[in-house]
């Protein structure tokens, strides 16, 4: 069986997007990974390793990831080495969020980015709405834009009852690392703005600083270090957006040691610097995905 990596289908510059892929063998997203816009990733066949937010997930046929804008994810190879998955992006304002008649808000996702597991039974029906978002975009129809709209708001609404008529449930761990690396995770997002260390993490959870860099890794998709400077420079926009703290301080605030570190990292992973960033607040579109 060959990689298929179907056509992004658009809708508008900013909007909307869809792909289909097929992938055989081992892989792995290349890049830290976080965006301005929100993503539903829709597992037809196999398994993957999902991590967002310091949560380690095991993804299988029929599951939904769900990802609210600027939150850190990485999805990885399981030891099932075939997968095939639809991946939508979506701006805030490509959907009427506000349901009508209640308080009701369908976005941001209210209980964060994280796995949906609907019932066997209702499966087939979200399966449908995705495919036929993709058909309508392959087909290009008249109306076909008002189409996609109302379809992904019929979606975000079965997500939303899913939500709300289900406890989120503890994760399932199909590796013995996954929870103990899904604490560290955690650990480091609550931590983020102090001198981290990897000798002093490995020391406090009990693990050899070279397993422990090997096996975070492995199982998140992330150097040890990579993913403490993607979580900083994460709370670093979020600050220049919600606040007009100066650069410098946002920098200290963020555990930065010194601003021109802060500068050279925070373009590094975002394609521009701080104060650009904070210039062009809400002007970024859905831009091309190496998502697995």
């Amino acid at each position: 069986m060959r990689d298929v990596f179907g056509p992004k289908y658009t809708i508008g510059e900013l909007d909307f997007s869809i792909q289909y892929m097929r992938r055989k063998g081992f892989s792995t997203m290349k890049d830290p990974h976080f965006h301005p816009f929100y993503e539903i990733y829709y597992l037809l066949q196999g398994e993957r390793v999902y991590f967002i937010n310091g949560q380690v997930y095991t993804v299988q046929r029929g599951d939904m990831i769900i990802i609210n804008p600027h939150d850190v994810h990485r999805t990885t190879s399981s030891n099932v080495p075939e997968f095939e998955r639809i991946l939508i992006n979506f701006s805030h304002d490509f959907v009427k969020t506000e349901l009508p008649g209640t308080d009701i808000s369908l976005l941001p996702f209210a209980h964060g980015s994280r796995l949906v597991r609907f019932p066997m039974k209702e499966q087939p029906d979200i399966e449908k709405l995705i495919k036929d978002m993709l058909a309508e975009c392959k087909h290009e129809e008249t109306g076909y834009s008002a189409y996609v709209q109302a379809t992904l708001a019929k979606l975000l609404i079965r997500i939303y009852r899913h939500n709300q008529s289900r406890r989120q449930e503890p994760p399932q761990y199909a590796h013995p690392m996954h929870e103990k690396m899904t604490e560290i995770a955690t650990y480091l997002n609550d931590h983020f703005m102090e001198d981290i260390r990897l000798e002093h993490i490995a020391e406090q959870f009990y693990i050899s600083p070279s397993y422990l860099s090997r096996i975070f890794k492995k199982i998140t998709g992330f150097h040890f270090r990579e993913y403490i400077q993607v979580v900083r420079v994460k709370e670093a926009q979020r600050l220049l957006l919600d606040t007009k703290e100066k650069v410098l301080t946002i920098a200290e605030k963020t555990g930065f040691g010194h601003v021109a570190h802060f500068n050279t990292t925070f373009k590094k992973i975002t394609g521009v610097t701080p104060l650009r960033y904070r210039k062009q607040a809400g002007k970024h579109p859905v831009q091309p995905n190496d998502e697995e």
